[in-house]
């Protein structure tokens, strides 16, 4: 099963995503973005540069102007061919010309610039000497939200990568846990993986045992036991959105407490997904899923966030944490994560993708939430 592929992007998505980021920017009160090389240059452009090399490759965007995307000249064909292409005007540079001059000659010297998060610090350092007068901003901190709205095509993607995800775990259930080590279960989930349409592997957690308590422990050379609870977590992308999903299973019959906090993981899990509304805020996702298991007294025992943005990469905005009062907008998507983590024992996640809808939410995982025993 690898489904059937995507309608593609064209040009005119990523004009209408340039055109978009150029306003929000400017109605943030920035000059203008200035885009590296990374996550953010292909959800604008569907450029992703052949190699990130110290050589500068940068989109530069402003309300009002024609986005411009400086690059080497010897990348300069690779850069023409992206579907984006025909929505900006390229602008490269040869070895031994001073690509900051070029870069210069676009901006504002006096302007105030947000910057993907990635940028390196010797790309601003260039900018800053060639153009004292201007400052930059994290696009994180500046457009948070920037590509937290996902339209119709990238919801379909992500329900697709999801929907893979679902599989990869079904399948998963059928393999024998007991005796195999927490690597060798790590290395058959991605390539159920990649076997249901992914083509990258982000994270295989599996969590034996006290390995449990750990959120994001590493799987190792542990050998896994019968009457281990187990934490699988696990993700990728799939036509270039992502998926993440946890489960937690149990080798054998579980005792009376560790399907008791099982259960209540599920209880606050759901809480989590009933509080998804537009309107709510990213922290009322939070709240609801954490004062089920603070009610129950394992609130301690909570120890990060309800949840985190999805879309072209695995985590990014928004946050579903206290204090995070962006309302939900339709088209959001993010995981829902509570987990209970027991040092020394044992711990449980259970977690969804969830998009925002015009009434609620939909869930983008299906799989059963409940206990599922191994071997």
């Amino acid at each position: 099963m690898t489904g059937t592929a995507p309608v593609p992007f064209t040009a005119d998505d990523y004009k209408a995503r340039m055109d978009r980021a150029a306003r929000q920017a400017a109605d943030a009160g920035l000059a203008g973005l200035l885009v590296a090389p990374g996550p953010d240059l292909v959800w604008l452009t569907g450029y992703a540069p052949p190699a990130v090399t110290e050589r500068l490759t940068l989109l530069v965007l402003a309300a009002g102007r024609e986005p411009v995307l400086v690059v080497p000249t010897l990348e300069a064909p690779d850069a023409e061919k992206a579907t984006g292409a025909p929505a900006l005007a390229l602008r490269d540079w040869t070895d031994g010309k001073d690509p900051y001059a070029l870069t210069a000659a676009l901006l504002d010297a006096q302007g105030r610039f947000g910057v993907s998060d990635n940028a390196w610090a010797l790309h601003l350092l260039g900018l800053q000497k060639t153009l004292p007068g201007t400052s930059y901003v994290s696009l994180t901190e500046a457009l948070p939200m920037l590509r937290a709205v996902k339209d119709a095509a990238e919801l379909e993607r992500l329900a697709a990568a999801g929907a893979a995800a679902d599989a990869a775990f079904e399948e998963i259930g059928n393999v024998r846990f007991s005796g195999r080590r927490e690597s060798e279960v790590a290395a058959d989930l991605a390539a159920l993986l990649r076997r249901f349409g992914h083509s990258q592997v982000d994270f295989t957690i599996v969590a034996s045992g006290p390995n449990g308590a750990n959120p994001h422990h590493e799987a190792g050379d542990r050998r896994i036991e019968r009457g281990d609870m187990v934490v699988l977590d696990f993700g990728g992308l799939r036509d270039g959105y992502g998926s993440d999903t946890s489960r937690t299973v149990h080798v054998g019959e579980p005792t009376e407490e560790e399907r008791r906090v099982h259960d209540l993981v599920r209880e606050a899990q759901e809480a989590g997904f009933r509080a998804v509304r537009p309107g709510a805020a990213c922290q009322d996702v939070d709240r609801a899923a954490r004062a089920v298991i603070a009610d129950a007294g394992y609130g301690e025992y909570f120890i990060h966030r309800t949840g985190h943005g999805i879309g072209v990469t695995t985590h990014e905005p928004p946050y579903m944490i206290e204090g995070e009062e962006q309302p939900l907008v339709p088209g959001m998507c993010f995981s829902v994560e509570p987990g209970v983590y027991l040092p020394g024992r044992f711990g449980v996640r259970i977690e969804d993708i969830v998009t925002v809808t015009e009434d609620g939410g939909r869930r983008l995982n299906d799989t059963e939430r409940g206990m599922v025993t191994v071997d």
